[in-house]
């Protein structure tokens, strides 16, 4: 039995800015490594680093298909 948890998280830069919508198993470390601009791409090209909303997800297919729904602006 998997006990992981995954979650999809958004995130932005500034009010009114950019948002970033992103999927991972560990949320804390996850967004440590935006904050400190550990991953190159598109969060630390646009500085997108502050946490506004996750949900938890029981599975990583359900995590996948939730990104897409908010993704997608359904």
């Amino acid at each position: 039995m998997n006990n992981r948890q995954y979650y999809v998280y958004i995130l932005f830069n500034k009010k009114n800015g950019t948002l970033y919508v992103g999927v991972t198993n560990n949320l804390v470390k996850r967004v440590w490594e935006h904050k400190n601009k550990v991953v190159e791409g598109f969060t630390q090209k646009y500085g997108v680093d502050k946490l506004g909303y996750y949900e938890v997800c029981a599975n990583i297919n359900s995590a996948i298909a939730r990104e897409k729904q908010l993704k997608g602006g359904s």
